[in-house]
């Protein structure tokens, strides 16, 4: 007598079945938890990962939380191995250097917009307070974008003479001063106002002008030339509490 068939598992031919959908119909009319499975098919091949996929999801929030956390809070997760944890690091990682991509080289009046994706896909999700300084040739062109600082929740350590010692040896003109807050309200503290001028004071001697900070939260940026925080007493138009939705500020920011 033959052996009854063991039934095929109810994910058997899900794997070509999304990858399908997505060469027709492309990622924007996929969910996130069923994007997030294509990127888990190359780390884990034998193996339903939707569920996993989902609890990443509700683990972290969203996508971009998922692929900013760090690698032993990825692998805390059960079903989470190091070399999965890395290929989401990728993820994160390719996101990044495309984004920047769009604005090195460049104009940063003219790309203020494609900054700001690129500022939002390497600062929003951090769990951490990170400092990154934008350095500016004479046309405000993106010489280097450089990490300054990591720090707790709330405070990355800044030292105003290494970024003008940087910023000469780039032969850069001007400055772009960046940060996040975890938090995820950008509202400048008080620590941020005297920060920036510190740095305002350093570069002026040799004739390096900072044309903005820029703090991003969850969902919003502060500008402070916006905010009339950078030169304070200076001609604003924004009242202190303005703050502007990512994406959401345009070349006016610059001179």
């Amino acid at each position: 007598m033959a052996e009854p068939k063991t039934p095929k598992p109810h994910y058997h031919g899900h794997r070509d079945r999304l990858r399908e959908r997505f060469a027709e119909v492309g990622g924007a009319a996929l969910a996130d938890y069923e994007l997030l499975e294509l990127a888990l098919f190359r780390s884990i091949p034998r193996r339903d990962v939707k569920p996993l996929a989902k609890a990443l999801l509700e683990e972290f929030g969203d996508l971009g939380r998922v692929c900013a956390a760090r690698t032993e809070q990825l692998t805390a997760l059960p079903g989470v191995s190091e070399k999965t944890a890395l290929d989401l690091k990728l993820v994160q990682a390719l996101a990044e250097r495309i984004s920047r991509e769009q604005v090195t080289g460049r104009t940063v009046i003219s790309s203020w917009s494609a900054l700001l994706d690129y500022l939002r896909a390497a600062l929003q999700h951090s769990a951490t307070e990170q400092f990154r300084v934008l350095f500016l040739d004479k046309k405000n062109r993106l010489v280097r974008d450089e990490f300054q600082a990591e720090g707790t929740v709330d405070h990355a350590p800044v030292y105003p003479r290494e970024i003008v010692k940087k910023a000469i040896a780039l032969h850069a003109s001007a400055l772009v001063l960046v940060h996040n807050h975890p938090s995820g309200d950008p509202t400048p503290s008080q620590a941020d106002i005297e920060m920036t001028r510190r740095i305002k004071d350093a570069a002026k001697p040799f004739d390096i002008v900072v044309h903005d900070h820029i703090v991003v939260g969850r969902e919003q940026t502060a500008s402070f030339k916006a905010l009339g925080l950078l030169y304070p007493g200076g001609a604003s138009g924004c009242q202190s509490s303005t703050l502007m939705p990512l994406g959401s500020m345009t070349q006016a920011n610059l001179p």
